[in-house]
């Protein structure tokens, strides 16, 4: 069973290569040190491969083996299988970190983080796909900055989970619920189909000589 007070990470999506599902476990011993210091973490993972990408199954059975080669009383790795739009609705909602390691510059977009974010669950994140609009280092969730090679990334995705990322989850929850709902005021009302049709319509849909005409009417916010 889950424990609903360990820091809980959310790694669901489309099964690609390039979206290095294993990053995670490039250094174990550090790894389980993160974990023991935050008194527990459990990582969640899901997802499905196309059914003719070959390298992207193979992806899948290595977090299966490395799962089971890693997971212990402080460290709890698990893969959900039958991934589809019920259970992504759920992790998406239900973890405490969204975690996303795509090899720059092949993210298109990074819609799970964007529900993520509607849920006020902030991310982990290469500067890639939306991220790059959506992070607000410390507000709405935290960069993975760029390296040479995997195993740099790695380390900047550990060093912001042991030195930013545990501390602030287990000494300071109220800080943390304010970037929960930093990350719901600004990515949530941002990144959503209402304000993309609204912007396509504006800038893409009407012909240029209409625009003056085109009535394209947006909600006002208060400050």
């Amino acid at each position: 069973m889950f424990n609903p007070k360990v820091l809980t990470l959310g790694f669901a999506r489309r099964v690609a290569t390039y979206k290095r599902a294993t990053l995670l476990f490039t250094d174990p011993e550090r790894l389980a040190k993160i974990a023991t210091a935050a008194g527990g973490l459990q990582i969640v993972y899901a997802g499905k491969a196309h059914p003719q990408d070959e390298p992207g199954k193979a992806l899948i059975q290595e977090v299966f083996a490395d799962a089971a080669r890693l997971s212990n009383d402080m460290l709890r790795v698990v893969y959900l299988e039958n991934y589809g739009w019920d259970l992504g609705a759920l992790l998406t909602a239900g973890v405490d970190v969204w975690v996303n390691t795509p090899r720059r510059p092949y993210e298109a977009s990074g819609t799970s983080g964007m529900k993520a974010a509607l849920n006020g669950v902030p991310s982990l994140s290469i500067l890639d796909g939306w991220w790059i609009e959506g992070c607000i280092e410390g507000f709405t969730g935290w960069a993975i900055e760029d390296g040479a090679n995997d195993a740099e990334e790695a380390a900047s995705l550990y060093q912001k989970l042991e030195s930013v990322i545990v501390p602030l989850y287990l000494d300071a929850p109220e800080k943390w619920a304010h970037v929960m709902r930093h990350t719901l005021a600004f990515n949530g009302s941002y990144f959503n189909t209402n304000r993309m049709v609204k912007q396509y319509s504006r800038n893409a849909y009407y012909p240029v000589k209409l625009i003056d005409r085109a009535q394209v009417r947006e909600e006002v916010f208060a400050n």
